[in-house]
């Protein structure tokens, strides 16, 4: 694997990695904000102003863009969440400079006319809506809001509805000139060509774009949780559900990995942001001691890098009939098993086999390689993904135990319950 790393004078950090197994390139910009930059007044800023970013500016109109990459059999698209708002084309190689001009463009022109910032309010508000005639998304959302007291991992993405309907045009404007600066930017390039030559040719698309001021740091810090929290969320709906939370290390934290085999343990593994996998969970120890006996119809579990202490979620579908208090007793009788008692050889390589196959999808095509080059930078940096696999092959039984001795403790969880109004 050829990589190069360089970073602009204006702060720009560029990745570039060469992939020669098909004709394309993925090319990705990441900015270092989301809802983590958030706070009470502007929750669901940034997912908005990453709609905005869609709208066009005098050399991009409004849908230009779109149509362009579409014209040569491209996709174009962007996502924002905690830690990152990214946006991204893959693409024929030979067309990169298409890719490149758009995202030096939107970096500084974007229009924030007052009509279009109105009319995407009504799409952000209708996005909020939808997701909360969702039990899973209602039920979420409180399990979050109830593990984080300080840290603004504890409101969602898409914000609150007052915030959403109180945020002015001066609101967006002022949150995408403080975050979307180069020296708060990182260039993800990973695809058929080569490294030194695209290095040139983005130096010539972003470098003259003045560095920004440093952008305000996150300092808040969630206290250690002392106490079991419990949240009960009812609404419409056929179908209860159990999530139990669990506050876990950040990504770079040596604990993130012994948790990751855990989870493969006892849900089966979750796959990342982007590249799910299909393998099955059925020999996991929560889907033989939930769904096998008829508690729940199904049962997952996560955890996902984060740049602060994240969470590590398990969430089970109730069967008909049972009980919410049944499947969380059941669930944490399974979770003492694993402090009480070492895992098995097999079954340890059985976990770790299992993480690195989901490892393994998220990344296999040129558009997934380009998304982990710039997404580890943002928590850490690309040799954590380039070390993913042999940290997972350390891990051992007693570590296993260790972290979930640590974590899964009763005060550190919350647990949350869904109640359908049957």
């Amino acid at each position: 694997m050829n990589l190069l790393r360089t970073t602009l004078d204006n702060g720009l950090k560029i990745l570039v990695q060469e992939s020669h197994t098909a004709p394309v390139v993925s090319v990705w910009l990441w900015y270092k904000v989301g809802s983590r930059n958030e706070h009470p007044g502007i929750t669901g800023i940034s997912h908005w102003l990453e709609h905005m970013l869609f709208k066009g500016s005098e050399r991009w109109p409004n849908g230009a863009a779109d149509q362009a990459v579409a014209r040569v059999g491209g996709v174009f698209n962007g996502m924002t969440w905690y830690d990152f708002t990214t946006y991204y084309e893959t693409l024929p190689a030979e067309k990169i400079s298409l890719a490149l001009d758009i995202e030096a463009d939107r970096m500084v022109n974007v229009h924030f006319d007052e009509q279009a910032v109105n009319s995407e309010r009504t799409v952000v508000i209708s996005e909020r809506q939808g997701n909360e005639n969702s039990p899973l998304f209602r039920l979420g959302e409180r399990v979050t809001e109830t593990a984080y007291r300080v840290h603004p991992y504890g409101h969602e993405t898409l914000g609150h509805i007052a915030d959403l309907q109180a945020m002015t045009r001066d609101d967006l404007y002022r949150h995408y000139r403080t975050y979307y600066v180069p020296n708060n930017a990182i260039l993800a390039i990973s695809g058929d060509f080569n490294a030194g030559e695209i290095e040139r040719i983005s130096e010539r698309y972003f470098g003259e774009i003045p560095r920004g001021a440093d952008v305000p740091p996150v300092t808040a810090e969630e206290p250690p949780q002392e106490e079991e929290r419990r949240v009960l969320v009812e609404g419409a709906g056929d179908t209860d559900y159990v999530e139990i939370a669990y506050h876990a290390p950040a990504a770079p934290h040596r604990d993130f990995f012994p948790l990751t085999v855990l989870n493969a343990i006892l849900s089966g593994g979750s796959s990342f942001l982007v590249g799910g996998g299909m393998l099955t969970n059925h020999t996991s120890r929560l889907y033989r001691a939930l769904v096998d006996t008829e508690l729940a119809v199904d049962v997952g579990g996560s955890i996902t890098p984060t740049v602060d202490p994240g969470l590590y979620r398990l969430l089970a579908t109730v069967w008909p009939g049972k009980s919410p208090a049944q499947v969380e007793a059941a669930s944490l009788d399974e979770i003492a098993r694993l402090q009480d008692t070492l895992v098995s050889p097999e079954e340890l390589a059985k976990a770790r086999r299992q993480a690195k196959a989901l490892f393994a999808y998220s990344s296999e095509s040129i558009t997934n390689q380009a998304f982990w080059l710039g997404f580890s930078e943002i928590f850490a940096n690309y040799g954590w993904f380039m070390r993913y696999l042999p940290r997972l092959n350390a891990v051992k039984a007693e570590d296993v135990q260790r972290v979930a001795q640590t974590y899964l403790s009763a005060n550190n969880r919350t647990v949350g319950w869904y109640q359908a109004r049957h």
